[in-house]
């Protein structure tokens, strides 16, 4: 079910991780976050399409609030703590660009999947398995080789950094991760947002409005 949900593109790219994913997927128990029709959202646009890849760690572990899209909740959702960190941030960063009309503190995060950022967790489900962190940091070669240097890929936080080696070729943004116990060790003032929009514009390309 896990591979057949992903996107054609990347069935084409991921076709020597099917048996990987399977397994993963008959060692799974009974229940798990998210809902099984969405631990593979994240594969579901076309590949070719990415831009910005930011790498989360695991779902959300409250019920409800796991989307299947690295860091994101249903809309209407209360932001959890990480999340709204990430708005502050946004609002410092691209303040003289994010219009009161446009910005919401809404956490669905669509706006950004639309324009091609790929909401990544390293671990699609909780309880994890190991193997993902194999799954997924395939996928991130993967997409890597298909941009051919023209991605940009978003690591906070130590669990994050750990995929630099898969993200290499890509232009790398670092920082501490934005969860309440790190946010003021290194993310408040990093700027992800607009250091990701300048090598975009490095590299030719347009963009991310991220307005949410």
């Amino acid at each position: 079910m896990f591979f057949e949900a992903m996107h054609p593109r990347w069935q084409d790219l991921l076709a020597y991780q099917r048996d990987l994913l399977n397994q993963i997927e008959s060692e799974l128990p009974a229940e798990y976050l998210p809902a099984p029709n969405l631990v593979m959202r994240a594969f579901e646009s076309d590949p070719a399409d990415q831009r910005v890849v930011i790498i989360g760690q695991d779902p959300y572990p409250t019920p409800g609030h796991a989307v299947g899209l690295a860091f994101a909740v249903a809309a209407g959702t209360p932001l959890p703590r990480s999340l709204s960190n990430m708005m502050k941030e946004l609002r410092a960063d691209l303040a003289e660009d994010l219009t009161t009309g446009l910005f919401t503190t809404d956490g669905d995060l669509l706006r950004w999947a639309e324009q091609g950022v790929l909401l990544l967790n390293r671990e699609l489900t909780l309880p994890g398995n190991k193997l993902w962190q194999q799954f997924t940091d395939a996928a991130l070669r993967a997409l890597v080789e298909l941009k051919q240097g023209s991605l940009v890929v978003i690591l906070w936080g130590n669990y994050a950094a750990k995929a630099a080696d898969a993200a290499a070729g890509a232009s790398v943004i670092c920082s501490a991760h934005p969860s309440p116990l790190s946010a003021s060790r290194g993310f408040f003032g990093s700027r992800p947002y607009s250091k990701a929009n300048s090598e975009l514009r490095r590299r030719g390309l347009a963009p991310i409005d991220w307005s949410c």
